[in-house]
């Protein structure tokens, strides 16, 4: 039995937990944190837990019978809590962003290295059947090589949404919806795509006159033989999420959707797709595996089990760096309105995060800090095909 904490017990907290209740045969939640002072209790409460609470993350540091510190906080602190968890004996899983800079997201797999533990780093969505598709069909090369890729990374946020006391400024929230919206889709194009050569990104902030942060970004990303093209955005009514991945024999998307175009002696397209193609994609699939869990529980079923056979996690610090080198790319080249190359060099001044700081745009100032809102969070789109009307 895999004993848990819970470090920071905010909204994403919420969805962790309920994970590790339908794993319950596998683990066991025995102690939360959070600074604000009786919100780990009412947590507690809430999913009638039998556990310690804490206010400080150092409380929990010379507890022996913690296995795993599971990290909830807002991304200022991700990396701290995580290299001292790690440095004590413990494995850790982080949620997304990894953390503010490439020196943290560094400093975090040295200390995994030097403890010898586990450590992953959030990205639910490769754990949705839909993406785990369409990363399987790209693999098997019955698409040919990837020609280009549209990420549409549409969220919607109210303005009150940068109210909350660690939102909407780059000390606390470490940048805006590229950072913190788009951080789902940038990972899913780091795992199909690798890094590309070079990143040209415009940052803006159309909505939000209460956060210093961009609210919406524009990003080209350039690959050998290939161009992605990656919008962030806050202000997109509907959240209309996808992928779409141009090949040279056939269009593959998630949601999903396959098109293969079939030409006339003349080069122009026919109306109808090729059925051949889309039958073979559609039988490939039916051939993968199940996925015994989706969305968190699927990632930390992967972590829990990781822990039990002494093996690696799927998605790993490294995993989480990749993500963080391409959104400080854009968020350099959105800064300088220059092309970035990759990868980044550490005498980069925005290889730390004092150096993104100084030299990323202040939009705006913040103008309001609550401690907590009342309502729910939403994960964006579940990559399922909707019916056209």
């Amino acid at each position: 039995m895999i004993r848990v904490a819970i470090v920071g017990t905010g909204n994403i907290a919420h969805a962790h937990m309920k994970a590790y209740q339908t794993l319950r045969e596998h683990c066991e939640v025995v102690a939360l944190v959070d600074i604000i002072p009786g919100k780990a209790q009412r947590f507690m409460e809430e999913f009638g837990l039998r556990c310690d609470t804490y206010e400080h993350h150092e409380e929990i540091l010379g507890r022996q019978d913690i296995d795993l510190v599971d990290v909830c906080t807002p991304p200022y602190v991700h990396a701290s809590i995580s290299i001292d968890s790690l440095r004590s004996g413990k494995n850790v899983v982080c949620e997304k962003p990894m953390a503010a800079s490439l020196e943290e997201c560094d400093a975090m797999i040295r200390a995994r290295d030097e403890s010898g533990k586990l450590l992953s780093v959030i990205a639910q969505n490769r754990f949705r059947k839909p993406i785990r598709d369409l990363k399987a069909l790209l693999d098997s090369g019955m698409a040919g090589p990837v020609r280009h890729v549209e990420i549409d990374s549409y969220w919607w946020r109210d303005h009150c949404y940068y109210d909350l006391w660690w939102r909407g400024t780059w000390e606390k929230e470490g940048g805006g919806c590229t950072l913190n919206h788009a951080v789902h889709h940038i990972d899913m194009l780091g795992w199909m795509m690798g890094l590309p050569r070079r990143v040209t990104g415009i940052l803006a902030n159309t909505a939000h006159d209460n956060a210093e942060v961009e609210d919406l970004s524009v990003s080209v990303m350039e690959y050998p033989g290939a161009l992605a093209t990656v919008t962030a955005s806050v202000v997109h009514h509907g959240e209309d999420q996808r992928l779409v991945f141009q090949c040279a024999k056939a269009r593959l998307s998630a949601p999903y959707d396959v098109f293969a175009s079939q030409p006339m002696p003349n080069g122009f397209p026919l109306k109808e797709a090729d059925p051949a193609f889309k039958k073979a994609a559609e039988d490939y699939l039916a051939s993968l595996p199940p996925l015994p869990y989706e969305h968190h529980t699927g990632q930390l079923h992967d972590v829990l089990t990781a822990l039990e056979t002494g093996t690696g996690p799927a998605i790993t610090g490294e995993d989480g760096r990749r993500t963080i080198e391409l959104i400080t790319a854009i968020y350099k080249s959105g800064a300088t309105h220059l092309p970035i190359d990759l990868p980044m060099r550490k005498d980069d001044s925005f290889y730390t995060v004092d150096g993104i700081r100084a030299g990323v745009p202040h939009f705006h100032e913040k103008t309001a800090s609550v401690m907590e809102q009342a309502g729910t969070i939403t994960f964006g789109s579940d990559f399922m095909a909707k019916e056209r009307k």
